[in-house]
């Protein structure tokens, strides 16, 4: 019989065990600690950022960086569309306003031509930029827009933690990056997150919130909202230990991508990824599309691939199309037609993209999705 096949699971490297030991040993098993302190400055040095705080997940630091950029009632908050509901759902938290932002077909992440639509109709306070599937988005042109209106960016690089646009590691472009460490992602503390910036001063304040916002008194005093936010010394650990092995993580997942390119390039109908010549993604997921024409649909190889014991799913649901926001305004990056993100999601199918696979495991995937046609 053969063996389960994930589409991203957690690979530790072993040096995980030795800083959460060291968090029992020394009784730190509390959130805060030495752990978390240090996993800060250590994303924080390895990203390029000057100040960076830990939290319980990524979407507790989109929550964080709203509140810190004034975020509240009736504001208005463009986000891209084809994304994860985490990305978005923080803007129903402050009670804002979500506006959705289509996708181009150059990199499928936050289209430039949209954001100039939706900046003709609306004035946000802020831009979520999200990095999908572990690739940057188009940095320059989004940052150009958003400067020229003077409405700050939230960069959700939770898929792309160690990517780079010109050089520059991905999560360092906006007033506040945001990371996750789900147990998917490219490194993991089980779960948990993180924001970076160089407001030193804004991230402290995150710090306070995140920590039930417990004023510097004898007793128990709040004097703001505060929320229980912070990652624990134990993540933190598990954190630290992934951390060391991150450049061999990124060359694992573009090694899985570049193999299933190379196996399907004599098949028309199918089109992995498009990989900008401006950065270097971190290859989180290995997606690919199918044409059209193609007899064969999504549906088709991920039932196949399900027969297996082998994991995988659609492209990303856009935030448009979901019932939860299908009410709030959605800006195409066509003037007519149907949208990048729909037409994406249409024909998408994320492929395992394990780290602990072998080439015989991408090799049964591959026979499996080839055998198809």
């Amino acid at each position: 019989m053969s063996k389960h096949m994930y589409l991203a699971s957690p690979h530790l490297c072993g040096k995980e065990r030795e800083f959460v030991t060291d968090a029992f040993d020394t009784n730190w098993v509390a959130p805060l600690g030495p752990h978390v302190n240090s996993f800060e400055k250590e994303i924080a040095e390895y990203v390029g950022s000057n100040s960076a705080v830990a939290l319980s997940s990524g979407t507790a630091g989109i929550h964080l960086a709203l509140i810190a950029l004034g975020v509240g009632k009736g504001d208005v908050v463009f986000c891209s569309s084809l994304t994860f509901a985490a990305s978005c759902n923080p803007i129903i938290y402050q009670d804002a306003i979500p506006v959705f932002i289509d996708s181009e077909p150059g990199s499928l992440n936050m289209s430039p031509v949209a954001l100039e639509k939706a900046f003709s109709e609306h004035k946000p306070k802020v831009v979520i930029v999200v990095n999908l599937y572990g690739q940057s988005a188009d940095m320059d042109s989004i940052k150009a827009i958003c400067d020229m209106h003077n409405v700050p960016i939230i960069e959700d690089a939770a898929e792309s933690l160690g990517a780079t646009y010109k050089g520059k590691k991905s999560g360092t472009f906006g007033r506040f990056g945001i990371y996750s460490f789900n147990g998917n992602k490219i490194i993991t503390t089980s779960g948990g997150g993180m924001v970076v910036s160089d407001d030193e001063v804004a991230i402290n304040k995150m710090r306070f919130w995140a920590t039930q916002a417990r004023d510097n008194a004898r007793y128990y005093q709040h004097s703001e909202l505060g929320f229980n936010y912070r990652m624990s010394n134990i993540c933190a650990g598990i954190g630290r230990g992934q951390l060391t092995v991150i450049e061999e993580r990124i060359a694992q997942k573009k090694a899985i991508y570049t193999r299933y390119k190379e196996a399907f390039k004599d098949i028309e109908e199918i089109e992995m990824a498009p990989v900008c010549d401006y950065g270097e993604p971190n290859y989180w997921l290995s997606t690919m599309t199918i044409l059209p024409s193609s007899k064969v649909t999504p549906l088709d190889i991920m039932i196949a691939l399900e027969k297996d014991d082998i994991e995988s799913r659609p492209i990303w649901k856009p935030m448009h199309l979901q019932p939860v926001y299908m009410k709030y305004p959605f800006y195409n990056h066509y003037d007519d037609g149907i949208s990048v993100a729909d037409d994406v999601f249409n024909r998408g199918v994320c492929l395992p993209s394990d780290t602990k696979m072998s080439n015989e495991d991408i090799d049964r995937v591959i026979g499996i999705v080839r055998g198809l046609w």
